[in-house]
């Protein structure tokens, strides 16, 4: 199955001159995201992880059914103030400005092997800000996923570890 088949294009979304990859359509047809969910199980079976951690919003559609999959458990990364309890913030770096991500104080517990997902990788910014923010509480982050990736925008090269797409989008 090609999976590139169920990703709807949008232009000009969210404002002109951008085109989106809509991964509705993937999740709106059963059999497709059961292959996108065996086909990612698949490619982190070797990591072997205790946790999979999926970056907010769209990262926790793939994570929390790969965890169910792989039979481990999942946190979510989150934009500050949107996590209860306790959190640990990281501040990074954005190309026209700076955001912080959280994650509760007790989600990783030290030396879990660590998965990160999200549902496409653009500039790598987030990802590689969501792997800092795991290793700084104790995770031991073995890879990092994405059903797209934009290879033309170069975010693979912002990571320090394994990563794993399963559509990649040269322009």
């Amino acid at each position: 199955m090609n999976l590139k088949d169920h990703i709807r294009a949008v232009p000009d979304f969210p404002k002109p001159g951008i085109l989106f990859y809509d991964i509705s359509t993937l999740l709106a047809h059963p059999g497709a995201w059961r292959h996108c969910v065996t086909q990612m199980a698949e490619a982190m079976v070797p990591h072997r992880p205790d946790l999979l951690i999926g970056i907010e919003s769209r990262g926790f559609l793939v994570a929390a059914p790969l965890a169910l999959e792989l039979g481990c458990g999942f946190a979510m990364i989150r934009k500050k103030n949107k996590l209860p309890g306790p959190t640990i913030p990281y501040d990074y770096d954005l190309e026209y400005g700076a955001d912080t991500l959280e994650i509760q104080a007790d989600a990783i517990e030290p030396g879990q092997r660590i998965v990160i997902l999200d549902d496409l990788l653009a500039t790598g910014g987030t990802m590689a800000a969501t792997i800092a923010l795991a290793r700084q509480v104790g995770g031991d982050v073995r890879a990092a996923a994405c059903i797209i990736e934009l290879t033309f925008l170069s975010g693979r090269q912002k990571l320090d570890t394994d990563f794993t797409s399963l559509i990649a989008y040269d322009s």
